[in-house]
């Protein structure tokens, strides 16, 4: 049977649609109050039909239909600044806001990110990926627009698990302490600090949004200026009539005006709230309560499950599987890291809010005793880890690189300078396809190299991700593991494969000439490379430390060395080799291949991989023109045309 696809009974036959002629905010705005529940129901109808075909976030966005027509109803956008936490509930934002018949391509190559981006859209204010960002720019374009003399509405919109993290509540406790205009909307979609929602919080909320409070609450500021002490007894009175109420005190602590909760998906009274809202002063926080997955049951029922999602049936729900010859890094990490719990009570599972995405769930089931969801908060995460480490537990942090980027500091100063024994489990190493730049893990070798202490894995295959995995749980130090996202080249699993020696290469194929120098997943296109080359290709297993006695005998055997790397070229693994040649005075041509200095737009990871000459295929066309090879031919008439390049130094 199918699905209930809308919170409402639907379009029905005789009305005209709405959505389609909605251009921009411009249009939505033309439209009675009365018409905006159609408006929801479409919009609703279109993101599932849409999300099914391309996969993507879908829940989140399902939960904040009526939100997001409402804000668009009542603010000016683009004039007024709407800025969206994460992003991954934008798309109904989008939508609205001219890219309907782009969503076609939501996510792929040439159609739209998966996230807001300020090159995309005049109505995306603030490019958005990672987690609770919002009252800090919204903050910052307030007082902008203060600093200019300009007058109009600045709107955050967060949710409660992005309100957790830190950095949401020091935003928070800078702006309370302002005198400046902001409105922050707290979708509170878990239910984990709200009360029932129901008519008496509905009313309260536009009791306390209204005119006559906003005008009692202000002149009474205003008359009792001059009595402090009168002031102060009146200003606690409020407080602990609305504390009874509601969950105000810590919003009104930070100096906020708190409204709510109210049911952001009534849209009426939501709309009303809205323009009650937009005429107060000062900073304004209002609490919508939402439910994940709204109008669509298999989403409303699993919206962890449907939070990011492959193309499904609509009519079923079930997800469309991607083809796959195996397990993925994410689950090859997963299964060790339960086999070695079972063996070693030191054990420690960590995550900042990524227990499914980084294979977590098993371990959360099997040992929920040694199992800690932090929440969004990375830098807590490492530190929390460290802590662990201190007293004699053995903790494994599992985290996205792009999130691991949010806890260097942590990384460096409360880890690596104390020599901690953290592994790290650093999953979607490298490009990610569909999720575009905001999660690419580009940076990660660069910026680890630096830190003493740290080792440096990166596996090529599965059964490798696994032996690097125990091999950096059994160093005695921090020692981070990083792998791509989805799965390898379907290598066959040894459980019981031994630990490698630390900083020790693999040499796969002996060639003549030209020796490819491969880290982790460029393993693969750096063997069918050299095979059509006739050239050596070294696994070499460890960004850091190099296996340098391995580095410096290629160099005396080859008259080029090429480094392939997933990673940015600036300070990566490459540029690890040549420092090393360098150091050595070895004079030797280099060529190192890896992640342009840009950012890599969405697209399928093959589609990214070529974009960036990464695949077999640009891999062999750079090296052909930059060595002047011939486009097809031997190995002796490659060897033969890289003759002239002996001795010509060390380069790019």
């Amino acid at each position: 049977m199918p699905h209930r696809t809308s919170s409402d009974s639907g379009v029905t036959s005789h009305r005209r649609p709405l959505l389609e002629a909605i251009d921009s905010p411009t249009d939505l705005r033309a439209l009675s109050q009365g018409q905006l529940p159609q408006v929801a129901s479409e919009l609703r109808s279109f993101l599932i039909e849409c999300v099914s075909k391309t996969g993507g976030h879908l829940a989140a966005g399902l939960g904040v239909v009526e939100l997001t027509v409402g804000l668009h109803y009542v603010f000016d956008t683009p004039r007024d600044r709407l800025v969206w936490d994460v992003g991954h509930q934008a798309y109904p934002h989008k939508i609205l806001t001219g890219r309907r018949d782009r969503m076609v391509r939501l996510r792929q190559k040439g159609g739209p990110s998966g996230f807001p981006r300020r090159v995309e859209s005049e109505y995306d204010a603030f490019g958005v990926g990672h987690s609770s960002t919002s009252i800090s720019a919204a903050l910052g374009m307030a007082l902008a627009a203060q600093q200019r003399g300009e007058r109009h509405q600045v709107i955050a919109v967060i949710g409660d698990g992005a309100l957790g993290a830190g950095m949401a509540f020091e935003a928070l406790n800078h702006a309370g302490s302002m005198d400046i205009d902001l409105v922050v909307i707290l979708n509170d979609n878990e239910m984990s600090i709200s009360p029932p929602v129901g008519a008496i919080s509905n009313h309260l909320a536009r009791l306390l949004s209204g005119k006559l409070y906003t005008s009692m609450r202000e002149g009474s500021k205003s008359a009792l200026a001059g009595m402090p002490q009168l002031r102060h007894l009146v200003g606690r009175w409020e407080e602990h009539v609305k504390g009874m109420l509601m969950p105000s005190t810590l919003f009104e602590e930070l100096g906020f005006n708190y409204i709510g909760p109210i049911d952001g998906h009534d849209l009426d009274g939501l709309v009303r709230t809205l323009r009650n809202v937009k005429g107060m002063p000062g900073q304004r926080l209002l609490h919508v309560v939402t439910r994940k997955g709204r109008g669509y049951e298999p989403a409303e029922g699993q919206p962890v499950t449907y939070h990011g999602v492959t193309p499904f049936d609509r009519q079923t729900g079930e997800l469309r599987k991607g083809k796959s010859d195996g397990p993925s890094y994410t689950q090859v990490f997963g299964g060790w890291l339960c086999d070695t719990a079972a063996q070693d009570k030191r054990l420690i599972g960590i995550t900042p809010a990524m227990c499914e995405g980084s294979g977590l769930t098993a371990f959360s089931k099997r040992f929920p005793d040694r199992f800690f969801d932090v929440g969004i908060a990375e830098q807590h995460c490492v530190t929390l880890a460290a802590g662990m480490a201190c007293e004699g537990l053995k903790p494994v942090v599992a985290i996205y690189s792009s999130f691991l980027q949010r806890a260097y500091d942590q990384l460096i100063h409360d880890v690596c300078l104390q020599n901690l024994d953290v592994t790290f489990a650093v999953d979607r190493g490298g490009l990610v396809g569909p999720d575009g730049a905001t999660h690419a893990g580009c940076f990660d070798l660069s910026f680890g190299r630096p830190i003493p202490n740290l080792i440096i894995l990166a596996p090529s295959d599965e059964n490798e991700c696994r032996q690097m995995l125990k091999t950096a749980y059994e160093y005695e130090g921090p020692a981070l593991v990083r792998y791509p996202r989805g799965c390898g080249p379907g290598a066959t699993i040894e459980p019981n494969a031994p630990l490698l020696p630390i900083g020790r290469g693999e040499l796969v194929r002996r060639g003549e000439g030209i020796a490819l120098l491969a880290f982790g997943s460029m393993v693969q296109p750096g063997l069918e490379a050299a095979d059509a080359l006739g050239a050596t290709l070294v696994n070499m297993r460890f960004v850091k430390p190099l296996d340098e006695a391995l580095i410096l005998e290629l160099a005396e055997g080859h008259e080029t060395l090429v480094t392939l790397e997933e990673n940015v070229i600036a300070g990566g693994a490459g540029s690890a080799v040549a420092e090393l040649l360098s150091s050595r005075d070895q004079l030797v041509r280099c060529i190192h291949l890896g992640l342009p200095d840009r950012n890599v737009e969405h697209a399928e990871h093959p589609e990214q991989l070529a974009s960036c000459g990464l695949d077999t295929a640009g891999i062999l066309a750079t090296l052909r023109a930059r060595l002047d090879l011939p486009e097809a031919g031997d190995a002796d008439q490659t060897n033969a045309a890289m003759e002239p390049a002996r001795h010509q130094g060390v380069g790019t």
